[in-house]
């Protein structure tokens, strides 16, 4: 019989502002940050939260973020190659790309936000289509990791303005680079790369348009930005011969413009509205250039005339050179004319992204989104004539909900209302329900830290060997103790709840009193204060101590792979444990003290008795060091957390692993079970804290391995579909270089999931049912026909399939039910992994779907997908004919009608549009009559005429 036990599972992750992995993007009010697996809504200016952004049982990472013109729709990628579509209004995922086998690096939307373009580690090019939920083609010639990209519309010859009019929508290109020192020109509507140029000596990083999208600027890894001009009437004209050999070139190198840093160009960005340009190189800041008007260039091209001439007065041998060159640059506006440096922003940390925003009051202002886990928006003062330099300030900043850096120890109180985390510079202390940080205090290199006795004191061991005591309620550091000459490792305090215990890298092991003390500088109130009483030497550094639940013993991990076990009373030694081959790094024990588990960087976990020492069990628990073991109060079951992110739940007793959880995206440094035994709180290198809760659901440890082990052979399976012959992207290992030659310049886009293949089981098995049902009554017709009329009503109907008659649908409306539930976006994989046998009765129930006329956009979605895909397949089999004839006789007409409807329906449409025109402008010129219109009203009734607003008319039912 299987043994049950409590099923424990995630609940809550918080901790975590904004994660490194991605960029972020702000609109002025909201900001939309990546959060490792989630992306959260914060208000910067009144720092709070507003949403989350979670997908249930989606774990992978996100890595890139954008905005759709349409400012409700975000795309996000993934670093499972997945893109999803999210609505800002309620919060929810509307679509799921499936396409790219890589981290999501760039993306971008179009104009009209009806496409989306992405690149990846994979180095493809994937357009989706946002309307029809799919993936139109797949772009490969870059040999290594995408890492920006932006649509070009050629400009119509009618007009040259900014207008939407003044583009020529038939002409949209995508200009590329990459981590290959490539820039691409990609037509899409040819769907074949126009020119290729080689940006940089190195990584090309960034690249943007200026607004009017006739001048690129690329960012390289060498620390220089380059501009490249786009020739417009190149692009109309398409690719043509020049000369002989020689094509038409339609992006055209300008110039580089300086920057003192030799950096990496990060991130370039042209401010939407105000003439401004901002580039990153540094770490920490930000250079902000201005773009002069055309008027500032000339006047500053006759200053240099005029000084030009003063020299040439004084050097008459070299005046015909200067007055060349100053009717050259008279001509031409040079790059370092028109791009002054205007301002530098510095930030206190490492830049991972920045953001443009516009104000309602005027002013120009820049959001920054840091890699030490926080955000800031700095503001850009506007242009003045007077000779100070412009400073920019910081106007909002949100850091007070996370740690800089990663989190070393985590500790509940007692009562599991609070929650302290500690990590370098930095305390904090957190309400475990509302999950808000409610005290942040500064401390040194944070390594352990507990709550003292009454919850109302924590203690922190620091790198440097001083142990701080914070009141929680004063907010104050209340003493400083110069306890060891090294790193605090561990502090564990006595069950008593008289005094604690310190382990450090000196060799020694102190104990400590804690007692009560007057405070002259606090108006003599007594106040918690330590008092060191005795040390125990030891032969190595002590990298843990642990007093058993009964008093007795004391527990001390070396250095040395040992743990040595002494009365608690009189310090004489009583064990030692040996049997790690490195360190031990934590220990415990179990509540009845019958039972002590050490954990070691050997990847091992070691279970012993304490009556003589005996290891009952050494079990090989993590693929990499075990930070961290804690016994569950009252039981005999333990959790291990370990640098390979995963968090396990053992059985002591049987040595069985009964959960493992994999909700962290780096090491795992702590972890902090209650007294309660119901939760445990993990911290990480990611920055996040997480809650582990036990349900207190039933569960068979049998029962999870199956379905884990189900899940990685999806897994393994989807991954073997999509296989290539050899490794793809600088992501990769083994992947030098990828002969882009050998590849077809334009693909299908195709990725095989663990969603899709189960699609496609299913569509396989409603069909197998529907044949089923409808060969019983086929062979029940038959056998009806053979039996007299007189005899025909005795004989009964067979018995219909129990899923048909609960549902109460006929058989092919049980197939195209099932096909309808399938995501559009995972269809076209689902019926590419169906057996050509299936295709076939495919067909048959696509041709009774035509001929009722139900779902005729989505069978000719599929006919056409099928046909393409198994074409020499269907023209080898000649007993497919009629079949096929018969569907497209349903189909056509079937879309005839179909036309025929949404032409009255768009002709009815534009009557209702005429007539509403008619009578807006009756009412403008009879009202126009009657009295004066003031300027106001004037203009309101324009803006309500172009926004296609007005009165409020009754809904017309519209029939063919």
């Amino acid at each position: 019989m299987w043994t049950t036990y409590d099923r424990w599972g995630p609940t809550e992750a918080f901790g975590i502002i904004c994660s490194a992995a991605s960029n972020s993007v702000y609109d002025g009010k909201l900001a939309f940050l990546p959060a490792l697996e989630d992306v959260l809504v914060w208000d910067v200016k009144k720092g709070q939260m507003l949403s989350m952004w979670h997908e249930t049982g989606h774990r992978a990472e996100v890595t890139c973020i954008v905005q759709s013109p349409s400012k409700d729709t975000f795309a996000v990628g993934y670093v499972d190659g997945s893109i999803r579509l999210w609505n800002s209004g309620n919060n929810s995922s509307t679509i799921v790309f499936n396409g790219h086998k890589k981290a999501v690096t760039a993306m971008c939307f179009d104009s009209s936000g009806t496409r989306l373009a992405s690149g990846s580690q994979d180095t493809d090019i994937i357009i989706w289509d946002v309307v029809a939920e799919t993936g139109l083609f797949r772009l490969r010639g870059h040999r290594d990791q995408i890492t920006s990209m932006k649509f070009v519309q050629a400009k119509s010859l009618e007009g040259t303005s900014t207008s939407s009019n003044a583009y020529d929508q038939s002409l949209m290109f995508l200009v590329t680079c990459s981590k290959d020192t490539f820039v691409k020109l990609w037509d899409l509507s040819t769907r074949h790369c126009v020119q290729s140029v080689v940006a940089h000596r190195s990584e090309v990083w960034t690249l943007d348009l200026n607004p009017t999208e006739d001048v690129l600027l690329t960012g390289g890894g060498e620390g220089e930005v380059k501009a490249w001009k786009i020739d417009h009437d190149a692009l109309r004209s398409g690719v043509e011969e020049t000369a002989p050999g020689q094509l038409t070139k339609m992006l055209c190198p300008m110039s580089a413009l300086p920057i003192a840093s030799k950096h990496r160009v990060s991130q370039i960005a042209y401010h939407p509205t105000s003439p401004f340009l901002a580039i990153q190189s540094h770490d920490k800041s930000i250079d902000i250039f201005r773009i002069r008007t055309e008027e500032e260039i000339r006047k500053k091209q006759a200053r240099r005339e005029k000084r030009a001439k003063e020299k040439k007065g004084q050097k008459p041998a070299v005046g015909e050179e200067v007055e060349m060159d100053a009717g050259k640059e008279d001509k031409d506006i040079q790059l370092v004319d028109l791009y002054t440096p205007y301002l530098i922003i510095r930030t206190n940390g490492k830049i991972r992204s920045f953001n443009f925003v516009a104000n309602d009051t005027g002013s120009k202002g820049i959001f920054i989104a840091l890699s030490t886990n926080a955000v800031e928006v700095h503001s850009i003062p506007n242009p003045s004539k007077s000779k100070e330099l412009p400073e920019s300030t910081r106007m909002y900043s949100l850091d007070l909900p996370g740690h800089r850096t990663d989190i070393r120890s985590v500790s509940l109180s007692n009562d599991e209302q609070l929650l302290a985390t500690a990590s370098n510079g930095l305390l904090k202390i957190w309400n475990v329900k509302s999950m808000q940080c409610i005290r942040t205090f500064e401390c040194g290199h944070a390594v352990c830290c507990t709550f003292l006795p009454g919850d109302r004191h924590v203690i922190v061991g620091t790198k440097s060997g001083d142990i701080l005591l914070f009141d929680i309620a004063a907010s104050s550091l209340l003493e400083t103790v110069k306890a060891h000459s090294a790193t605090v490792w561990s502090i564990d305090v006595r069950p008593d709840i008289g005094g604690l215990v310190s382990g450090s890298a000196d060799k020694d092991v102190k104990f400590w009193d804690i007692e009560e003390k007057v405070n002259e500088d606090l108006s003599n109130r007594k106040v918690c204060s330590l008092v060191h009483t005795r040390t125990l030497k030891m032969s190595d550094e002590v990298l843990a101590v642990k007093y058993s639940p009964n008093m007795r013993f004391l527990a001390v991990a070396l250095l040395d792979a040992t743990v040595k076990i002494f009365y608690q009373d009189t310090l004489k030694f009583f064990l030692s444990l040996y049997g790690h081959k490195l360190p031990v790094l934590s220990l415990d024990i179990s509540s009845d003290s019958k039972l002590i588990i050490t954990s070691s960087s050997d990847k091992n976990v070691k279970i012993w008795g304490m009556d003589f020492g005996d290891c009952h069990k050494s079990i090989f628990a993590h693929d990499d060091s075990i930070m961290k073991v804690s016994f569950i109060p009252r039981t005999h079951h333990f959790i291990s957390v370990s640098k390979d992110r995963w968090v396990k739940h053992w059985d002591a007793d049987k040595f069985d692993l009964i959960q493992k959880f994999d909700g962290h995206h780096g090491e795992i440094w702590a972890l902090a079970v209650g007294r309660s035994g119901m939760m445990a709180v993990t911290g990480s290198h990611d920055k996040s804290i997480r809650y582990w809760e036990n349900t207190g659901e039933a569960m068979i440890p049998w029962e999870e391995k199956e379905v884990y082990r189900q899940k990685e052979e999806d897994a393994q399976l989807a991954e073997e579909m999509n296989r290539e012959d050899r490794p793809i992207g600088s992501g990769v290992e083994g992947a030098d270089a990828i002969d882009s030659t050998e590849r077809t310049e334009a693909t299908a886009v195709q990725k095989h999931t663990a969603e899709s293949l189960m699609a496609s089981e299913k569509i396989v098995e409603a069909i197998e049912l529907a044949d089923k049902e409808m060969e019983s009554v086929r062979e029940y017709n038959v056998a009806l026909e053979k039996i007299p009329e007189s005899q025909r009503a005795q004989v009964g109907p067979p018995p219909r399939n129990p899923t048909l008659v609960a549902l109460d649908i006929t058989p092919e409306a049980y197939v195209l039910q099932t096909v309808e539930k399938v995501h559009s976006a995972a269809l076209y994989d689902a019926l590419l992994a169906l057996p050509f046998s299936q295709v076939v009765r495919m067909f048959f129930y696509m041709d009774i779907w035509a001929s009722k006329g139900t779902a005729t956009t989505l069978t000719s979605n599929m006919l056409s997908y099928l046909l393409r895909i198994h074409s020499s397949q269907i023209v080898a089999t000649r007993s497919l004919k009629p079949l096929l004839l018969s569907l497209r006789a349903h189909l056509r007409l079937a879309l005839s009608r179909q036309k025929a409807q949404i032409g009255y329906n768009l002709a009815a449409l534009k009557f209702l549009k005429r007539q509403e025109e008619d009578a807006r402008t009756a009412e403008f010129y009879e009202r126009g009559e009657r009295q004066q219109w003031t300027e106001d009203e004037v203009q309101k009734m324009k803006e309500k005429m172009q926004n296609g607003e007005g009165k409020k008319r009754k809904r017309v039912g519209i029939k063919t």
